[in-house]
């Protein structure tokens, strides 16, 4: 069954809030990988000189305010609370970054902040937010959890995914990858990226059976599986996680992929937490993407149900005045309340981003409070799918038979 290995530490919400707010007020003295002066704010800044650079960022009392403490378990795995994701390091899902020597400081002082797990994928980039992590993170190698992901055919001169696999062979090889721009011998948590719908899910548990076997893997997971392809993965090799987006946006795991890992003690990590912005109080029916993000391909994202979606965001916002926090660290908290066993890996380019995203550890609702705000969030109704349609059909599948 699942169990919470400890729970975060016992600071008021509003106390951690004000830190927070102190630590923010001097961090435009300081060069810090780009960001703006305020936290509370997620509108681009211009990099100063030495970020432009790359120098990586110094020490500051607000890195020193804003620590994580909090520890949680994926099935038998151990890992931060909050977990930071990589995917939009490589700049091609939201648009540009400021510099890679930026990202590879932001992973770097992420685990100064006692974030201790680290998603990325063979496909983000491709291949360069594999790299980016493992050039940030061997120095500290023993210290974190690092996840990632296989399941594409991607060509390697020009980075074109081809469409799904999940062949052993193609498993074997891609994890041989992965090894060499993770600048590691292990992947400590390895998702099937989507669930291949021509091959087998057994031939795949094997094959990850035999990596493990070999100390290449030491977990592994499903992301956005069916749920009768869960069960088959599970008693052939026992799942660490299920991966799935998930938010108060986005609310579908809850139909029957959580209780599903309740039962059979599996973990849950939350990709687009903050539903790729929109939960973070930033977006309104007014928001233009620009050609390089690919949001605006998310039919949710049309002007019309970003109009029709506002409720949610009044409702976050609503409850951050009441709470001294901000909408994003709302949707967070909201996640880390509903069970122990469940980790948000919010994406971030930014220093000031990611310290307000691991500041949500320390808002708390009590038992009233957060029935009163999942009633709340319940009677919001989402407008517009969450994926393009050719994403979604990817969602949800169950792998054929043996």
């Amino acid at each position: 069954m699942h169990e919470q290995d400890s729970t975060p530490n016992g600071i008021p919400a509003t106390s951690g809030r004000r830190r927070f707010l102190a630590g923010a007020a001097g961090l435009a003295a300081t060069a810090v990988a780009a960001a703006p002066a305020s936290a509370l704010t997620r509108t681009p800044a211009a990099p100063s000189a030495s970020a432009a650079r790359g120098a990586a960022p110094a020490r500051h009392q607000v890195t020193a305010a804003i620590t994580q403490t909090g520890r949680r378990r994926l099935g038998s795995l151990k890992v931060s609370s909050i977990g930071l994701g990589c995917q939009t390091m490589p700049g091609d899902l939201y648009g540009p970054v400021t510099s890679r020597a930026d990202m590879v400081a932001l992973i770097r002082t992420a685990v100064d902040q006692g974030v201790t797990f680290f998603d990325t994928a063979e496909a983000y980039g491709p291949f360069e937010s594999e790299r980016i992590v493992g050039d940030a993170l061997r120095p500290v190698r023993d210290k974190v959890v690092i996840a990632s992901k296989f399941g594409w055919d991607i060509d390697p001169d020009t980075g074109a995914r081809l469409g799904l696999t999940s062949r052993p062979d193609r498993i074997r090889k891609a994890v041989d990858g992965m090894l060499k721009r993770l600048r590691t011998d292990h992947i400590d948590l390895l998702y099937q990226h989507r669930v291949d719908p021509t091959v087998p899910i057994e031939d795949v548990a094997d094959t990850v059976k035999d990596l493990i076997a070999q100390g290449k893997v030491l977990h592994w997971g499903l992301s956005e599986p069916g749920p009768r392809t869960v069960r088959r993965a599970h008693a052939v090799l026992p799942l660490t996680a299920i991966q799935n987006e998930y938010s108060t946006l986005w609310r579908g795991p809850e139909e029957s992929v959580l209780p599903l890992c309740e039962e059979l003690g599996i973990g849950f990590v939350c990709w687009a937490p903050l539903g790729m912005g929109f939960t973070t109080g930033t977006m309104s029916p007014y928001t233009r993407f620009t050609a390089e993000d690919r949001r605006t391909a998310m039919p949710r994202n049309s002007t019309e149900n970003l109009a029709a979606n506002m409720p949610l965001v009044r409702l976050l916002e609503e409850w951050a005045v009441r709470k001294g926090a901000t909408p994003a660290q709302i949707d967070l908290a909201w996640l880390l309340a509903q069970k122990p066993w469940i980790v948000p890996i919010p994406s971030t380019t930014r220093l000031c981003h990611f310290l307000e995203n691991i500041g949500a550890e320390e808002v708390r609702f009590s038992r009233a409070e957060l029935a009163e705000l999942n009633a709340a969030v319940a009677r919001v109704t989402i407008h517009g799918d969450r994926l393009p349609p050719a994403a979604l059909a990817m969602t949800g599948v169950e792998a054929p038979p043996r």
